[in-house]
């Protein structure tokens, strides 16, 4: 915890990768009791903006077709620090998905809006726990940027392990 997030150089240090699953297209509009009224191009630009404060490159990708979401992450390979997604329905359904989440081997942080413990008791089951670093629920849109902050949290640490 003692750990503090190092200063952003002029140029992003670390790419990082936020995917949307189905329906988050919709937030804004969408049950907003439940997920409130920021639209995803909102959080989106927010997201970016930390990013940039914190020395990242972050890039957003929403879409509600399971094998658009894989296809991005098979071409992330490679290319991306860590990954943040939010499968959104996906998460209790789609092995698919989550092999590609192992595949890309970067740390990688589920995000959901709402606590799905508080929710159906369908929504419980994770198919992406056991292959992420860890799990932000019951935030909000705010969730996101506590994500980003512990993936860079999370990189600075490693590099000063590997440079030790």
């Amino acid at each position: 915890m003692g750990e503090q997030l190092e200063q952003p150089s002029a140029d992003p240090t670390w790419a990082i990768l936020c995917l949307n699953g189905p329906n988050l297209n919709l937030l804004g509009v969408r049950e907003p009791e439940r997920y409130g009224t920021m639209t995803l191009a909102e959080l989106n630009q927010e997201l970016e903006a930390l990013g940039r404060d914190l020395g990242a490159s972050v890039s957003c990708r929403q879409s509600n077709h399971e094998g658009e979401l894989i296809d991005w992450l098979h071409q992330s390979r490679g290319r991306i620090d860590a990954l943040l997604i939010n499968p959104a329905g996906l998460t209790h359904t789609s092995v698919a998905l989550r092999d590609a989440v192992l595949a890309v081997d970067v740390p990688s942080y589920e995000v959901h809006i709402t606590n799905v413990y508080q929710r159906e008791p369908f929504r419980h089951t994770s198919l992406f726990a056991d292959v992420c670093r860890s799990r932000l629920m019951g935030f909000g849109p705010f969730g996101y940027m506590l994500a980003l902050r512990g993936a860079i949290h999370d990189l600075q640490v490693a590099r000063r392990r590997a440079n030790t």
